[in-house]
């Protein structure tokens, strides 16, 4: 875990390029390792972050009533999915709810299949989500909001790319676009020929 934001503070979140063929949207992590699995709950019961090995799993720790970045992202990323069109299978969607109080597995599993059916909404305690978290740097806080919101939940908001073996590839930050994600996708699957 040590490697991974050790990873994010040396190559940054500024776009960088690993050869000079392609320049990725997002700060590459050459993790020499894979990642630590986590198991949360999703609507069906227990889901392993190894459970989606052999796919690229875009990894996004949000919230349901999040009022921006999370529903920007999640749409984001359903329009890299279509746009794989026949490759899609290669790619996993995990939204992990940093508002357990709130957020129960049926209702991620709908709010993520409102993207795209395919998608997955996972939660679980909030000692489980801060371990499943700590890896990727996750910083969550509950503050208050209006009477309409309710609390609100201060929250990182980078996307995580990881790849087939489990390991970090990139991190995105919020403003990286679709189709921008879509051409590094493609260059990893290129990559496998």
């Amino acid at each position: 875990m040590a490697l991974l934001l050790a990873a994010l503070l040396v190559v940054g979140l500024s776009a960088c390029s690993v050869d000079e063929t392609h320049e990725f949207a997002g700060a590459v992590l050459e993790s020499p390792e894979s990642l630590p699995d986590f198991t949360l709950m999703g609507a069906d019961g227990p889901v392993s972050l190894s459970d989606f090995r052999g796919q690229y799993v875009f990894l996004y720790f949000g919230y349901l009533s999040c009022p921006d970045f999370c529903p920007t992202t999640m749409a984001k990323l359903g329009k890299v999915y279509r746009g794989l069109e026949d490759d899609a299978s290669q790619m996993q969607v995990i939204m992990v709810s940093v508002d357990p109080e709130r957020d129960s597995p049926a209702e991620l599993a709908a709010y993520t299949a409102a993207f795209n059916p395919a998608f997955v909404g996972l939660t679980g305690s909030k000692e489980d989500i801060d371990l499943a978290g700590e890896p990727y740097g996750l910083f969550y806080e509950r503050h208050e909001g209006s009477d309409a919101t309710g609390y609100l939940v201060d929250h990182s908001t980078r996307t995580f790319l990881i790849g087939p073996d489990g390991r970090a590839l990139v991190a995105y930050p919020h403003d990286a676009t679709a189709e921008a994600i879509a051409a590094d996708l493609r260059w990893f699957f290129d990559q496998e020929g």
